[in-house]
C-alpha cells in the first residue's frame, strides 16, 4: 500500500524500512558513542545530551544518502550482493557529506573515531536489516489485495508491469474478471469467471481495491452499478490512470482523458504555492552557488583553455506561459556547433560535444549557470526542462497535452530527469511528458524535496546525461 503526502504516493515498504533504519541509526550512533567513550566521568544522561545533535546529524544524513542513491527505490536484485553494492557508495556518501557538514558548522563535530565506529556498525545492521526485512513474509500484508475488471491489453500490461516486481508491488493482483465479448491478454490461471455480482467476488477474495482497464464506460457491458455498489462498501475503485500515477508516478499518455485532467485532484497553483517554491527557489540557488563556485571557476578556466571564449552558451527555450528566454549554460561543444542553423537532438558520444563538456555534461556541471535564470525568476530550481522552439512547436503538434508543461516555470532538474534517461527523440518527449505532466499535477514542497535528494544520485552516477 501507498502513504499519500501532498498528492504524492510513497509506498509504505519504503516508508516502513526508512523508519527502522532511522531508529537503528541512532541505536547504532549511541552504542558507538558508549563504545568511544568507555573512560566518559559523567553520567550515562550528560553523555546522551551531549551526543544527541551529531546522532540526529548522522542519522539524517545517512537516511538522505541512501534515499539518494536509490536504496528505497525497493525494485532490483534485494540479495546481500545487491544490497552491500548499493550500501557501501550511500555511506561512502554519508561519510564525505558529515565531513563538509563538520567544516561548515564545526559545533556539530563528533570526531573522527565515532564517525568511524558508527560508520562501520551502521553497515553491519543496515546489512542485517535488508536482509531480514526482503524475506519477511509479513510484507505481503502492506499490499492492496487487487481485482482487475478487464483482460484487455491494458490489462496484460498492468500484469506485467506488477510481475517484474512482483515481491515488493504495492498491488498483489488476486485475479482478472472478464467483460462480455472482449480478448483475453492475461494468463488462463489469473482468470476469475464473473457468476456473481462484483461485490460478492470482492468478499470472497478479500479485496482490497479494484483497477478498471477497460476504455468503454457506456454500454452493458461496463457494469457501473456494481463498482458503485462496491465503492459504497469502501473497497476502492481506480481507473489505469490513476493507478499508473500512483504506482509509477507519471501520468500515461495513452490513458488519459481531457475530463480526467479537467475534474480531477492536483493542478493547484495558488499564490500561497508560488510564494513558498519561490522562496524556496531563492534559497536553495544561493546555497548551491556558494558550494559549486570554486567548481564553476575551474570549468570556466578549463573551457578556455581548451577552446578559447566564449565560456557561457546562451540559448532560446521556451519557459512559463509559452514565453522564450535565453538560459544560460556552460559551452560543452565546439563553437559553430550547429553551422546549418537547425537545431539537432543530442546523441550519445555527440561528436560536437568537447573533451571538458564530455566530463562537465556527465556531472551535470554545464546546468550550474542556470541559477542565474533562477534568481531572474525566468526558471525555478526543480520543474519541467525548458525545451528549445523548434522542438516544442514539433512536439506540440504531435503530443497531445504537450504545452500543459508550460503551466508553470522550467527547472534546472525536475521529476523526469531524475526518473527517465535523457530524451533524445519523440518517443523519449512523449516518455519525459508523462513524469512531467505528474509533476505539474502534483507538485509541492516535498516533492522538490523528493527530486533534489534523487538529483543527487542522478549526477553521481552519471544517469541519464549524453
Amino acid at each position: 500500500m501507498l502513504i499519500q503526502i501532498s498528492n504524492h504516493y510513497i509506498s509504505r515498504f519504503s516508508v516502513l524500512l526508512a523508519s527502522i533504519e532511522a531508529l537503528a541509526l541512532l541505536g547504532v550512533f549511541f552504542a558507538g558513542a558508549a563504545i568511544r567513550f568507555l573512560q566518559w566521568d559523567g553520567t550515562a544522561s550528560e553523555l546522551f545530551t551531549s551526543q544527541l545533535p551529531g546522532a540526529f546529524t548522522f542519522t539524517f544524513v545517512t537516511i538522505a544518502s541512501m534515499a539518494a542513491l536509490g536504496m528505497y527505490q525497493v525494485e532490483g536484485k534485494q540479495d546481500f550482493e545487491g544490497i552491500l553494492l548499493r550500501l557501501l557508495p550511500s555511506l561512502a556518501l554519508g561519510f564525505a557529506v558529515i565531513t563538509l557538514i563538520f567544516y561548515l558548522f564545526p559545533d556539530l563535530y563528533f570526531g573522527r573515531g565515532l564517525l568511524a565506529i558508527v560508520m562501520l556498525l551502521a553497515l553491519l545492521l543496515i546489512l542485517l536489516i535488508r536482509l531480514c526485512f526482503f524475506r519477511w513474509s509479513g510484507l505481503n500484508n502492506l499490499r492492496y489485495r487487487a481485482l482487475v475488471l478487464g483482460t484487455d491489453t491494458n490489462a496484460g500490461e498492468l500484469f506485467n508491469l506488477i510481475n517484474r516486481n512482483s515481491g515488493l508491488a504495492n498491488s498483489m493482483i488476486v485475479g482478472f474478471v472478464p467483460l462480455d465479448k472482449e480478448a483475453r491478454h492475461v494468463p488462463v490461471d489469473m482468470i476469475i469467471a464473473k457468476t456473481g455480482s462484483l461485490i460478492s467476488l470482492v468478499n470472497q477474495y478479500n479485496i482490497n481495491e479494484i483497477i478498471v482497464t477497460a476504455r468503454e464506460r457506456r454500454g452493458g457491458t461496463y457494469p457501473i452499478q456494481e463498482l458503485l455498489e462496491c465503492r459504497i462498501h469502501g473497497i476502492k475503485v481506480v481507473d489505469l490512470v490513476r493507478f499508473y500515477e500512483r504506482e509509477s508516478g507519471h501520468l500515461r499518455m495513452d490513458s488519459l482523458y481531457p475530463s480526467w485532467l479537467v475534474f480531477g485532484s492536483g493542478f493547484n497553483q495558488g499564490v500561497l504555492r508560488t510564494f513558498i517554491k519561490r522562496l524556496f527557489d531563492i534559497i536553495a540557488s544561493l546555497l548551491l552557488l556558494a558550494v559549486t563556485l570554486p567548481i564553476m571557476l575551474l570549468t570556466a578556466l578549463f573551457i578556455a583553455i581548451e577552446d578559447g571564449l566564449p565560456i557561457f552558451y546562451r540559448q532560446e527555450r521556451v519557459g512559463l506561459a509559452g514565453k522564450t528566454y535565453q538560459v544560460i549554460k556552460f559551452r560543452s561543444m565546439f563553437k559553430d556547433a550547429e553551422k546549418g542553423g537547425k537545431p539537432q537532438w543530442a546523441v550519445t558520444d555527440d561528436p560536437r560535444v568537447t573533451r571538458i563538456g564530455k566530463i562537465i555534461r556527465k556531472l551535470r556541471i554545464d546546468e550550474l549557470p542556470q541559477i542565474i535564470n533562477v534568481l531572474k525568476g525566468e526558471m525555478s530550481f526543480v520543474g519541467p526542462r525548458p525545451e528549445r522552439p523548434h522542438f516544442v512547436d514539433m512536439l506540440t503538434a504531435q503530443v497531445p497535452y504537450y504545452n500543459l508543461r508550460h503551466s508553470i516555470k522550467p527547472g534546472i532538474t525536475g521529476w523526469a530527469q531524475v526518473r527517465y534517461p535523457y530524451g533524445a527523440s519523440i518517443d523519449d518527449a512523449i516518455e519525459k511528458l508523462q513524469y512531467d505532466l505528474y509533476y505539474v499535477k502534483n507538485h509541492s514542497l516535498f516533492l522538490d524535496f523528493i527530486i533534489l535528494i534523487n538529483t543527487v544520485g542522478v549526477v553521481l552516477l552519471s544517469k541519464g546525461s549524453r
